[in-house]
């Protein structure tokens, strides 16, 4: 087998003989869904190589090809009467360049329209009658003119859009005037001017059009600019069409194991589930899917190196770190990163926001679902249920997207450059003694003064467990999942050694965290930091809450280790005093 990473040309995978999974399916519930139509997926998530499929699918130019092409699969055993039946422009504005000015912005979106048009014009100058003019500063009429051709020669053209957002969001990102932004987007801007030339064309040689973003937020900015797309990227039908599902993953790793892999599928598929899994696009009930760039990162060095990777955030994703920290600059931003770490509860929402401005997003408040739907657009929240007032959870989707969370957390609580060179040793000492005191004095000393100034509003048991999550993450020895569903209930934290790390010296790890307010202990922040351990333990509020800690941390503890053939799992009863003190005891 060969995985075609980083390959989103459908015809090289195709003639190359790269790994596919059939997606050609969808194509009949495609062309009834609508002929102007609006999907929403996280960067990486597989969007430009569907549209690549679909562009090899219609072309007139490839119609010699489409046995090759689409014999093997579902479409080329009963092919719609569309095939190979359009002119095909693709338009891609993750090429458009968002830096300088707003004319050079201007310049670099019309620039590009005007190359796919020059390149419409020569692949399909055959079957034209009438001539493309090419404006040279005015892409518009470049369009209308390739439209009109089309039109004159009795010829439709399939319009594909990939990425539609890119350059707008990267105006927002990189924290630009929002002048230059509503520059493109409002009154008569560039980019709704473009999207109002598309629309009044449809039906006049403009056929169908395709369009992929990562978020919903520029359409609603063009209001009337581009107001006839049909948004499938919530209905369940569309769920899995890019990603794939744990039963295709499963197959994919018992061939590759029966190419001579020495490793188990089963081991494999465990790994992967926790890493990339998680992933779901419709409110009804539906397959999780895997990240399709991440699942072919693994699979290639598992094939080529015959191991797991070692870092298994692919590094091409690890831009979506600028994305939580925008989110994490806006006003209360930080609130929902820290609450979506909680993964028992989540973030609970309305509704899922599909059309919103970027006046709504900078304006957001915790109430509003604005930030957690962006997260969700942006692929590092989930949906993953609903509340008995149908209200939308969401929760950050497996292990890689959580490990973005802790890192941004990371920085922005942990303030000098001598605490962050500590956390290695802190953490390698506990992981590999079983002894958490180190890192409990240096919670106590320097995290909870932090913390306790920040102005959260939710319980300070979850502020107890975030300090131990943040400090302890280490995905590249641990599977370390919060809130992992046991026995009818949730371990707070629990660190899983990967299995291809079990030759470490590192311990499995239990953590049940509870906590103690100080008004219940009638006593003062001074009174409580000193008093010994044994001292604040023996109080009967804090013994109470120990006892608890510990009847859990065995319940789950043995759910666990029979879970992952555990033979040697240590549990912890942590128990935070105000944000002031921590008492722990060991379970086991």
């Amino acid at each position: 087998m060969n995985f075609p990473y980083a390959i989103n040309d459908f015809g090289t995978v195709i003639r190359e003989g790269y790994f596919y999974q059939d997606r050609t399916d969808r194509i009949p519930q495609l062309e009834k869904a609508g002929r102007q139509l609006i999907f929403i997926r996280p960067r990486r998530f597989g969007k430009s190589l569907l549209l690549s499929m679909l562009a090899h699918y219609y072309d007139v130019n490839r119609a010699d090809q489409f046995a090759t092409l689409f014999g093997n699969l579902a479409m080329g055993r009963k092919p719609t009467p569309l095939h190979n039946q359009y002119l095909i422009m693709k338009w891609d504005f993750s090429l458009v360049n968002a830096q300088g000015s707003l004319p050079d912005i201007k310049a670099a979106l019309y620039q590009h329209v005007n190359d796919r048009v020059t390149e419409f014009a020569a692949d399909y100058a055959p079957l034209l009658t009438h001539p493309v003019q090419v404006h040279p500063t005015n892409a518009v009429s470049s369009l209308e003119s390739a439209r009109m051709a089309a039109r004159l020669a009795g010829q439709k053209i399939y319009l594909l859009i990939d990425e539609y957002d890119n350059f707008a969001n990267d105006v927002l990102m990189t924290g630009r005037k929002p002048e230059y932004y509503e520059g493109l987007l409002y009154g008569e801007g560039a980019l709704k001017t473009i999207f109002k030339t598309v629309k009044a064309g449809v039906g006049q040689g403009i056929d169908r059009v395709f369009i992929t973003g990562v978020s919903p937020i520029v359409l609603s900015d063009m209001t009337s600019g581009y107001n006839v797309g049909e948004d499938i990227y919530l209905k369940a039908a569309f769920n899995d069409l890019c990603g794939f599902t744990e039963a295709e993953i499963a197959v994919v790793l018992e061939r590759l194991a029966a190419e001579g892999g020495t490793w188990s599928p089963t081991e494999a598929l465990n790994l992967m589930r926790t890493f990339y899994n998680g992933y779901c696009f419709t409110t009804r009930d539906a397959a999780r899917l895997y990240n399709p760039t991440l699942s072919l990162y693994f699979l290639k060095t598992l094939q080529t190196e015959g191991r797991y990777p070692e870092e298994m955030l692919d590094e091409n994703l690890a831009m979506d770190r600028s994305k939580l920290r925008y989110i994490a600059e806006l006003p209360h931003g930080e609130e929902v990163l820290a609450q979506a770490l909680n993964g028992e509860e989540g973030v609970v929402i309305p509704r899922l926001a599909k059309r919103f401005g970027v006046a709504d997003v900078l304006t957001a408040v915790k109430d509003q679902p604005f930030m957690a739907s962006l997260l969700y657009y942006f692929g590092v929240l989930t949906l993953t249920g609903e509340t008995d007032f149908r209200e939308r959870i969401l929760n950050i989707p497996n292990l890689v997207a959580r490990s973005l969370y802790v890192e941004r957390l990371q920085e922005l609580w942990l303030e000098t450059y001598e605490d962050k060179t500590r956390i290695p040793q802190l953490r390698k000492h506990f992981c590999q003694t079983g002894d958490p005191g180190p890192l409990v004095e240096f919670i106590e000393q320097h995290y909870f003064p932090i913390l306790s100034n920040r102005d959260y509003r939710w319980s300070n048991e979850l502020m107890v467990k975030l300090a131990f999550l943040t400090l302890l993450f280490d995905d590249r020895l641990y599977m370390m999942v919060s809130e992992t569903e046991m026995d009818h209930g949730y371990v707070d934290l629990s660190l899983i050694v990967r299995v291809d790390q079990r030759g470490t010296k590192a311990l499995d790890l239990l953590l049940e965290f509870k906590y103690v307010d100080l008004k219940k202990l009638k006593l003062s922040g001074e009174q409580v930091r000193v008093k010994g351990m044994k001292e604040l333990a023996a109080l009967a509020p804090v013994k109470e809450a120990l006892e608890e800690a510990a009847e859990q941390a065995q319940r789950y503890g043995e759910a666990l280790a029979d879970r992952y053939g555990l033979t040697d799992l240590r549990l912890y009863a942590v128990v935070g005093v105000g944000l002031e003190r921590v008492v722990w005891q060991i379970v086991k």
